[in-house]
This record gives C-alpha cells, structure tokens and sequence, in this order.
C-alpha cells in the first residue's frame, strides 16, 4: 500500500516507518524541515517531501496518491489562548480536521489518527481539550461524508529507545543529587513505541477497525515518582525522588516556560497530570496483542546513561 505519515520523522512515526518499509509498503512522508527527515532516507521505500503539512496545497497532492493516511502530529505545548490556545489548535484541530476532509475528497481507503489518552471535553489541560475537539471533529466530517473508514488511537505515554521521557530522567539523574518532581503521584501506563506502530500497522485497511476508538498503553500502572526514580536506577544514578507540593509545582513550571526552548514543564501539563494517564482495555482485543512491559526494554537502553 502507499501509506503517507503525517508527523513522520518524529519518535513514533520513525518506528512507525521502519515497520511500513519491512512490511513492504511504500511511504510518503511530508516535512518542513528535511534535514529531520533524513535518517529516514536509507529506507528503500521512503519518500520525503518538503512542505508545511498545515497547508492544503502541500497535503492535497500527496493524500489524493495514498491507500492510508495516518496522522501522528502531536504538541505537547502552546501559547496561551482561548479555547486551548494557537498552537494547540494548528496542530490537535486545524491539521486533523483538514486531513479528514482531505481523506473524504478523495475516498482514501483508511485514515488512522493518534490522539491521547485521557482526552474529554471537560478535562483540566488545553492539551487534552484540543485533542478531544481534533476526534470529534474527524468523526463529524467523515459522518457528514457517510463514511466510516477511519481509526483513533489514544496511547499513554510512549517509552522507548529514542524517547524524551524515561531518557530525560535517567539524565537529569546524572548531574542532580535529588530528583524533585511535579505531579509525582500521577498514575500513568507507558506503552512501547513498537507496540504501537504495531498496532497502527494491524489495522491499515481492515474494515472491521473503521470507526473505532482504541486506548493503547501498557500491561502496568505506575506513579510518575515510580517512574523516574526506575529511570535514574536503570541509568545507573539511583536517586531520591521527591513530590512537590501543588503550590510550588505550579511555580516551577511558570519558571521552565520562561526559559528557551521547549520547557521540561508547563502549567498546562501539570493540569494534564490531573488525570490518570490509565486505561482498563490497554490493548484492543481484536488486535490479539500482549503490551511489553517497561521492564523487558527501558534498562537495556537507559543503559548508555552509566
């Protein structure tokens, strides 16, 4: 199949690509910066493309040629702004409702979107609210279309050999004496990033995944201070981890937006850490899969730390 990935030379849609290649399909994959692309390049099958994938005459051409489209664009922060903020919106909003009706125009067989777990309509975080609006609205205008031939994914947070999330603890164990943590009691269930792109890759053009809404997450529940005291132990800095209270959380994160760059923290994922990150059905069923456990692959790569 001719598969385009939205978002894909980031963390997942690079694990995501190498399974499409070895599977033999076919990958388009539009980027703004093709430098970030590049890894992918030695990929036989890989096509890259250069383009802003938030406008309709880059996205148009390249989802009119495609079997399946699979849209991975996702940002974890955002400029402050009514209902959830300008970047929130481009990205969780705006992106997923054009490629939808793009998928519509031109009857692309499959369309698989990845949102997030914990997403509602009245959840704390601006991040979670736009990525809620972004499914609803793909489901409306597929509907609109009488069409059902699109999937959602809500994974938990994604682990894995390139992630920012057990690698930045394991990190910051090595230069800091003490970790103290926001949100430490926030309940989380980390999901392997092969996991994933296995899942997304099992329900490419199969009918009886279309209009369906799958959480992804792993087969354990861990708090977020269970969790990064593991990544300073498996990166060989074991360290004590301590929770800060709600007050002094929300100060430290005023202070990390301020910074340059893309913060450690923000007050809205701290309102985003108010919801257990934590679901019933971690792996669809009809997709017959056992979820890795964290244990089986984070120490092997946490590793390069010591």
């Amino acid at each position: 199949m001719q598969v385009l990935v939205i978002g894909g030379s980031g963390f997942i849609g690079r694990h995501l690509i190498a399974r499409l290649v070895a599977d033999g399909h076919f990958v388009s994959v539009p980027t703004r910066r093709y430098a970030h692309g590049r890894a992918l390049l030695p990929l036989p099958t890989v096509t890259l493309h250069s383009g802003d994938v938030h406008r309709e005459e880059t996205l148009a051409p390249l989802v009119e040629k495609a079997d399946v489209v699979v849209n991975l664009v996702g940002v974890l922060h955002s400029r402050n702004g009514t209902p959830w903020g300008p970047d929130f919106d481009k990205a969780h909003v705006q992106l997923p409702e054009m490629l939808a009706r793009l998928c519509c125009r031109y009857k692309v067989s499959h369309f698989v979107h990845i949102s997030a777990l914990g997403v509602s309509t009245d959840a704390p975080s601006a991040y979670l609210r736009s990525k809620m609006e972004g499914e609803s609205r793909i489901q409306n205008i597929f509907a609109a279309s009488q069409m059902r031939n699109w999937t959602i994914f809500r994974p938990s947070v994604v682990f894995g050999p390139d992630d920012r999330f057990m690698n930045l603890f394991a990190q910051l164990a090595c230069w800091l004496p003490v970790l103290f943590i926001a949100g430490a009691e926030s309940r989380l269930q980390p999901v392997f990033v092969g996991d994933v792109a296995k899942a997304i890759t099992a329900v490419m053009g199969q009918s009886r995944h279309f209009g369906q809404v799958y959480d992804l997450a792993g087969p354990e529940v861990y708090t977020l201070a269970e969790l990064v005291a593991q990544a300073a132990r498996w990166g060989g800095h074991p360290r004590p981890v301590i929770g800060l209270p709600a007050s002094v959380a929300r100060l430290q994160a005023c202070f990390l937006e301020k910074l340059p760059g893309d913060p450690l923290m923000s007050r809205d994922n701290l309102e985003s850490l108010k919801v257990d990150n934590v679901s019933a059905t971690p792996m669809p069923a009809s997709l017959d899969m056992i979820p890795t456990p964290l244990e089986a692959v984070a120490p092997r790569y946490l590793a390069r730390w010591r």
